[in-house]
């Protein structure tokens, strides 16, 4: 497309914007009333700082199966999905029942169930890894999972994606989201820290990579003083990224060489990309493998599994992996339900064409109309990005038209599509999406498309 077609369509998408703007701000009034009350006694209004947004959040009062109704009555099919935790759906009813059932025989114990057993038995199943821990969250698991690689090999240093994210811890909260004129050169990028707070030597401990270069990755890793490599085996913070054919074989290769242990961060993957998660379906298997919303159907929880001779160190004592709420039979339950009823491989299939269909009819419309963008599929989860070239990393990610990525976002939650607010997320069909709701989006972007190209 040539340059001054880009302008004008970057042009109409600010027109759209501006229009659209207006419109959200009369129809969630009460959206605003409750943010603004919040905000005087939480920071931004929000509990998380990924959920305040402009010019302010959505605020819900019910969701169920696909569908979110927020305090001004306006209902959404959501395609968000509490980023990606509940491709279980909203309330599924198995994971529903097995609580209400829990919750007979208690909460918390601070001691073991079988619960505990019978989880790790499914995950073991699901992911072919032999051992595993459960914790609160997925940024505990990456955590632990960066521990644990610190304690086998007595390394201290790490390394990560330019661009990827795997919590908030201070270790990972680096170069996530880095300005260009910070991040350093493309082949070399700086370390970055996100937020302050995090301490200078954290900082110098953290090497980072771009995605889809194992040359880099060879570089980092030849001082020899690297314990893991921790990555996202297909990128979920910049809309959806795939690994080049080859490139995770190369990084299983290089780490194997360097004595670095080989992390997937699949918190966002596991359940979505399809039974047994991006691991199972890439075939490429790394050393320690770290998962978390999705696999709690709705419920608080992350999980850390790997190869045996590196998980018996936690056994032996010489790493520690500690947890109050760790394992707690209420979620557990949840956890049992999501693997072995709500989300069973043929219930995963099925929702994985579904998806297929979905982003069949967004390409379709995107080459009829001839507009900058492509379509990205993995598993049950899709993304329109804003350019012709395939996303390889952060890099050209930051080349993305975002004027008309916005104006997208805007358009469509007027008219009931829920999605990420981020820009650089992506949508995810959950098991209780059904055609006609999957379908609604292509529908809705066809309207925006329209709009556009006018």
């Amino acid at each position: 497309m040539a340059s001054s077609d880009q302008s004008a369509l970057a042009a109409r998408a600010r027109e759209i914007t501006d229009r659209e703007m207006a419109i959200y701000s009369d129809r969630t009034m009460g959206s605003q009333r409750a943010t603004d009350r919040t905000r005087k006694v939480m920071p931004a209004g929000v509990p998380s700082s990924f959920q305040a947004y402009d010019p302010h959040p959505i605020v819900v009062s019910h969701a169920a199966g696909s569908r979110m109704i927020d305090v001004d009555d306006n209902e959404y099919i959501d395609y968000d999905m509490g980023f990606g935790a509940l491709f279980a759906g909203h309330m599924n009813p198995h994971v529903r029942r097995a609580v209400e059932e829990q919750l007979d025989s208690g909460t918390l114990y601070v001691t073991p169930c079988e619960l505990n057993g019978e989880v790790g038995e499914l995950l073991a199943e699901r992911y072919g890894f032999p051992m595993w821990r459960p914790t609160n969250s997925g940024t505990e698991a990456t955590m632990d999972a960066i521990r644990l690689a610190r304690g086998v090999t007595g390394r201290d240093k790490i390394v990560k994606v330019e661009g990827g994210y795997h919590g908030h811890h201070d270790e990972v909260m680096i170069s996530n989201k880095p300005s260009l004129d910070e991040a350093g050169p493309a082949h070399a990028p700086h370390s970055v820290p996100q937020s302050g707070g995090i301490p200078h030597g954290v900082v110098e401990d953290v090497r980072v990579v771009p995605f889809n270069n194992p040359a880099a990755l060879e570089c980092a890793l030849a001082p020899g003083d690297v314990a893991c490599f921790i990555v996202e085996p297909v990128m979920e913070n910049i809309g959806i990224c795939l690994p080049d054919d080859g490139y995770l074989e190369k990084v299983r290769d290089i780490t194997e060489r360097h004595g670095t242990l080989l992390i997937f961060d699949e918190v966002k993957t596991g359940i979505t990309a399809g039974f047994g998660g991006a691991t199972n379906q890439l075939g490429v298997r790394p050393d320690l493998i770290t998962l978390a919303k999705s696999i709690g159907g709705g419920f608080p929880v992350g999980a850390f599994g790997g190869k045996a001779e590196y998980m018996n160190h936690i056994t032996d004592g010489s790493v520690l992996h500690l947890g109050t709420y760790n394992g707690n039979p209420l979620v557990m339950a949840a956890v049992k339900a999501t693997l072995a009823e709500a989300c069973t491989k043929e219930i995963v299939g099925a929702t994985v064409e579904r998806n297929t269909r979905l982003v069949q009819a967004c390409q379709a419309i995107i080459d009829s109309s001839g507009i900058p963008a492509h379509t990205v599929q993995f598993g049950a989860k899709g993304c329109i990005t804003w350019s012709t070239l395939p996303v390889r990393n952060y890099r050209d990610y930051k080349a993305t038209d975002f004027d008309l990525a916005f104006a997208q976002w805007i358009h469509g939650i007027n008219r009931g599509v829920l999605l990420p607010p981020g820009l650089d997320e992506q949508w995810l069909i959950s098991v209780m999406h059904d055609e006609e709701d999957a379908m609604r989006y292509a529908n809705v972007f066809q309207e925006f498309v329209d709009e556009l190209v006018v």
